[in-house]
């Protein structure tokens, strides 16, 4: 992917190649691109040296690292975490090295947090991320995430949000339990494309419902689903409906590590947005208000607000370059 402040992309730098190919001065085709006559240049002389591959942009680190530290000291630096279970600064300064020389050499060799730690034995205690590096799939639809976000139903006139903390414990005694609002969410891992409905619970035959009408609006902006990973609730590993209607839409069902959400993390930051955008943006007087508002707020995240993770880029961006790409 070009960086922030390039002129051109890859497709563009092909169409300036092809004016210059076609006999054109280099000197005009880069005043009408842009660009500046040596970067013209220097990308004709990459396409005629290694053809459309030479028009991507190269890795900017360094092909050698004259001053990374010694693999001897890298050594004594594990040796001496696994020894003492000290931080960075005491073993910087039993070793004679910068802290952030240590810290460096620590991450790079993914060694467990202190806090993840027993601090008798050492061992790791506690969960840790086993997917330390992000993953995208290369186009829409080649895997969607579902998950499903509880909410609590707000009483008619407003909740505790509405009216304070101390009134609703005032009536608390007297209102009987209005239970919760089941909010079933997708998204698509590569163009980050929303899609929510809200239900009355989580069962596989509400799940499977909303899958064949995912898939329905899906294939209303030219994605077709082949995969949808999901936890392991039971709505979707065991129910036979939500099996049924993966199956007849040719969908391949996949299923996160037990105890790993961040494997199905595109949804369940989406789940965080939509509590903190929607759900919570604002005292509502009732579950019905709130609900009416769910429309309005997926069609601003899908085409109109900027998302950070495509870098940027709002949703809807991202599926017309992918149209555009493979038409």
């Amino acid at each position: 992917m070009s960086h922030a402040n390039a002129r051109l992309t890859p497709a563009g730098r092909f169409v300036m190649v092809e004016r210059i190919e076609a006999g054109r001065p280099v000197a005009h085709v880069a005043a009408e691109m842009g660009v500046s006559r040596t970067t013209a240049w220097r990308w004709w002389r990459r396409y005629r040296e290694l053809g459309r591959a030479g028009l991507v942009d190269r890795p900017s680190r360094p092909l050698s690292h004259p001053h990374r530290t010694s693999p001897c000291v890298e050594t004594r630096i594990r040796i001496a975490r696994m020894l003492s279970r000290r931080g960075p600064v005491w073993i910087g300064h039993h070793l004679s090295l910068a802290p952030s020389t240590v810290g460096r050499v620590l991450a790079r060799h993914r060694a467990r947090l202190l806090r993840e730690c027993d601090p008798v034995t050492g061992l790791p205690i506690r969960a840790a991320r086993a997917s330390a590096a992000r993953y995208e799939h290369p186009y829409p639809g080649s895997l969607i995430h579902v998950d499903v976000k509880k909410l609590g139903r707000i009483p008619d006139g407003g909740g505790w949000r509405a009216h304070g903390r101390e009134a609703t414990v005032t009536a608390k005694s007297k209102r009987a339990p209005i239970g919760y609002d089941y909010v079933h969410t997708a998204i698509d891992d590569h163009s980050r494309l929303a899609y929510a409905e809200i239900h009355d619970d989580e069962k596989g035959t509400t799940a499977a419902g909303f899958l064949a009408r995912a898939a329905t609006f899906y294939a209303s902006h030219g994605i077709r689903i082949e995969r949808v990973i999901s936890d392991n609730a039971f709505a979707y590993r065991n129910s036979r409906e939500f099996k049924r209607v993966a199956a007849d839409l040719g969908i391949v069902q996949k299923f996160i590590r037990p105890h790993c959400p961040w494997t199905n993390g595109k949804v369940e930051r989406l789940n965080r947005t939509l509590a903190t955008e929607w759900a919570y943006r604002r005292p509502w007087t009732s579950t019905t208000e709130r609900a009416a508002a769910l429309p309005a707020w997926l069609e601003h995240y899908n085409l109109d607000r900027p998302h950070l993770g495509i870098g940027g880029q709002r949703p809807i961006d991202r599926v017309n370059n992918a149209a555009g790409q493979y038409t």
